[in-house]
């Protein structure tokens, strides 16, 4: 299982992730600014373990961040 991070800072709160990777992305309504869905969070909202089956969409979500904000570490 790959882990995920979320750079908050450099987060803009485009949608981009959720839209691509929406089983694992979705937005903060406190903040507007992109989390990990409560299921795959490792503790805290801005990192995860990503399941196999969703790495793909997540990794396209990743390359689609305008910003560079989303880490993927194999």
């Amino acid at each position: 299982m790959a882990k995920v991070v979320i750079d908050k800072d450099a987060c803009i709160g485009c949608g981009a992730c959720w839209a691509l990777a929406p089983n694992f992305f979705e937005q903060n309504p406190d903040d507007g600014k992109s989390q990990i869905v409560e299921q795959y969070r490792a503790g805290d909202p801005t990192v995860g373990n990503a399941p196999d089956d969703l790495l793909n969409d997540i990794k396209s979500a990743a390359e689609g961040c305008p910003v560079g904000a989303i880490k993927i570490e194999e």
